[in-house]
């Protein structure tokens, strides 16, 4: 009995003990796996939020504003386990931040140098915001981690789970314990007899259907298996060839598959390669499509500041006492005003048929057009501007000519292309329209002008938006945005758009669309000869000459006023690049105030040559653009100009860099005569 309660405690301690080990290395492994997961879960979960968060503020860094930023982290909130997050600029400086309710602790106003770190509970995550190469900034958010309470959760659960497990293990034990031990000890006593006595016909007792009564047969036939022993062993050896034969073919086998895993490793690779092509790709595509937005948003800047500048700055001189003018000077500025406020409209009634256009949204109702109707309803319109600038047009006979089309957007189509043919003509130039049935179901209108002409590569970026048609060739003012929605409205009502152009002779644009009514006649009709339009009169200069390079003649009425309350000053003015070098170099003005988007030679171009030349190198020059988001300052200040002032004028700010400027000058040449004296 002592034999059988050691076996039974040993067998009963070694249970124990196995299952207490098993039980603590697994808990252990999940309570370590699951914090570790949960830890790495919350790092990516505020990492894609700090993401999210810099993707959403970038706008509000780029334009300076901190309240949409705090609206942006405002919106944090929603989630429970951020306590507070900042939003640095690029320098550093707290930009805008957010606490939740109860946080007590303080944002620091200064950004730390570490992208994660954990500590007193918390986990802090940072994220630079990069946009087009440029990092604007830093996000920066504090969590509660959680990881001592749930460890502590997870370790009182492991206690209870052992303990009861433990429980369970030891009654079963206790009952399996006399299953197994039985057989044993009656195998023990027989054995005992078998070798006191030397009786071995005894047989010990089968009482179980187990292990141990295999063990009893066993030891019950052990005296006949000595005389089989022989015949067992030459079955063994049989055995143990076939055993030998089932291995080489399970080799072979083996081989095979590895044969065919090795030409699904190849064909699972060649598809990884593919698939990272074509990420490779979207990736570039999206990276182009986010520089051409940048550029769109800063033509946008530009082209928005242009009229803006002007009604701005002559509402200031209408509103200063500082600036007395006439009645008619008033009526004059009010008359800039007007004309830069309809340029506005247009530019944003234009914006806006583009964004309706690019998204889709814009729903077109086709019908049959008589194209003799919407042609005169457009020559009545036409034909007032082309006769204030000396400009003949000619419209053809189109009688039963039938287009399918959307009535409204033909007649917007036919109306730019006739006003852009009208503004970019030469002084008494002419427009023809024309009209020619290409197909038995296609029918072309094409729109021809006297104009300077286009080179090929302006041809071949012409439908593109802010791109302004004829901008070459003088100051006249364009959106750039109305050739891509006519284009965009043409292929949306089933038609085509082209261009043809030759340098000094003109162009030719054209649009064919479906018929359904073949063209009975496409003969041109001659209109009176109107008066040219009278250029505005030059002014006379003043003691300090400045010369200004400006492209926009609205811009240029307004400096042009601004200094003419200024005995003091003078002023020279160039429409390109091209002339203010030539004026410069023949004038020497003291200052230059200069545009940087001018026809043909951008500012920064003029800049530099002015630089390269000796006699022109040290005339401070002053930058005066509707280029005004933070990266073209840096780029502006970086190229070399004295000072840069932005579109709109503010007048004060004008009126101090100009005299400052001058100021300079004349101490530096007082400087200079001390220094020959």
């Amino acid at each position: 009995m002592s034999r059988q309660r050691s076996i039974r405690k040993k067998l009963v301690a070694v249970v124990m003990a196995t299952t207490l080990a098993a039980l603590l290395v697994s808990i252990a492994i999940v309570i370590g796996y699951d914090l570790r997961s949960y830890h790495r879960t919350l790092v990516n979960d505020m990492s894609t939020q700090a993401e999210l968060v810099g993707h959403m503020t970038s706008a509000a860094l780029t334009f300076d504003d901190p309240r949409l930023a705090n609206e942006n982290l405002a919106l944090l909130r929603t989630r429970p386990l951020v306590r507070a997050a900042a939003i640095y600029d690029a320098g550093g400086q707290l930009f805008a931040s957010y606490a939740a309710a109860g946080e007590g602790r303080q944002i620091p106003t200064r950004l730390s140098l570490d992208a994660v770190r954990s500590g007193d509970g918390d986990l802090v995550v940072q994220h630079r915001i990069v946009e087009n190469g440029d990092t604007l900034g830093t996000v920066v958010l504090r969590a509660e981690s959680g990881m001592l309470t749930r460890f502590v959760d997870y370790l009182a659960i492991g206690v209870g789970v052992t303990l009861l497990a433990m429980a369970v293990v030891w009654l079963l034990m206790q009952r399996i314990g006399r299953v197994v031990t039985a057989p044993l000890v009656a195998l023990t006593e027989t054995a005992h007899e078998v070798v006191q006595t030397r009786d071995y016909s005894r047989r010990a007792p089968r009482i179980s259907e187990d292990e141990a009564g295999e063990l009893v047969d066993s030891f019950n036939a052990m005296l006949t298996e000595i005389e089989q022993r022989t015949r067992e062993l030459e079955n063994s050896n049989s055995a143990i060839v076939r055993e030998a034969q089932e291995r080489s073919r399970a080799q072979q086998e083996v081989m095979r598959l590895n044969e065919q895993l090795e030409h699904r490793v190849d064909e699972r690779t060649l598809q990884l390669a593919l698939a990272n092509a074509e990420l490779a790709n979207a990736i570039e595509a999206a990276r182009n499509a986010n520089q051409a937005k940048s550029a769109f948003l800063s033509s946008m800047s530009h082209e928005l500041r242009t009229p803006l500048n002007a009604i701005l700055g002559f509402a200031q001189i209408l509103t200063s006492d500082n600036l007395p003018s006439t009645l008619e000077q008033k009526k004059e500025f009010a008359n800039h005003i007007l004309k830069a406020g309809r340029h506005l409209l247009t530019l944003i009634n234009e914006i806006l048929d583009l964004a309706k256009v690019e998204s889709g949204t814009l729903t077109l109702s086709m019908e049959p057009v008589a194209l003799r109707d919407t042609l005169a309803e457009c020559r009545s319109m036409v034909e007032p501007i082309a006769a204030s600038r000396g400009v003949r047009v000619l419209f053809p006979d189109v009688d039963g000519a039938v287009v399918l089309a959307d009535r409204t957007r033909l007649k917007q189509v036919l109306l730019n292309l006739l006003s852009n043919a009208v503004k970019y003509n030469r002084e008494a130039g002419a427009v023809v329209v024309t009209c020619e049935q290409t197909a038995p179901s296609r029918v072309r209108l094409s729109v021809q002008d006297t104009g300077h002409g286009l080179t090929p590569e302006q041809v071949g970026s012409l439908f593109q938006p802010f791109n302004r048609l004829g901008q070459e060739a003088g100051a006249q003012e364009g959106t750039g945005i109305g050739l891509v929605v006519t284009k965009r409205l043409v292929e949306l009502m089933g038609g085509d758009i082209g261009v043809s152009s030759s340098p000094g002779v003109g162009s030719v644009f054209w649009i064919e669309l479906a018929t359904t009514s073949p063209l009975a006649s496409a003969l041109p009709e001659r209109v009176e000869d109107q008066p040219h339009a009278a250029p505005p009169a030059a002014r006379e200069g003043e003691p300090h000459l400045l010369l200004y390079v400006e492209d926009n003649p609205a811009n240029l009425r307004l400096v042009e006023e601004i200094v003419r309350f200024r005995p003091d000053l003078r002023m020279l003015s160039a429409p390109d690049g091209h002339l203010g070098l030539q004026l410069a170099r023949a004038h020497r003005p003291e200052v230059i105030l200069m545009d940087l988007n001018l026809p043909g030679m951008s500012g920064i171009e003029v800049l530099r040559q002015l630089r390269a030349d000796p006699e022109t190198a040290a005339i401070p020059v002053i930058a005066l653009t509707a280029n005004a988001m933070p990266r073209d300052i840096e780029r502006g200040r970086a190229a070399g100009f004295h000072r840069y002032l932005t579109k709109p004028i503010e007048i004060d700010k004008f009126t101090e860099a100009i005299d400052s400027t001058l100021a300079r000058l004349q101490r530096s040449g007082a400087a200079a005569e001390r220094k020959d004296g």
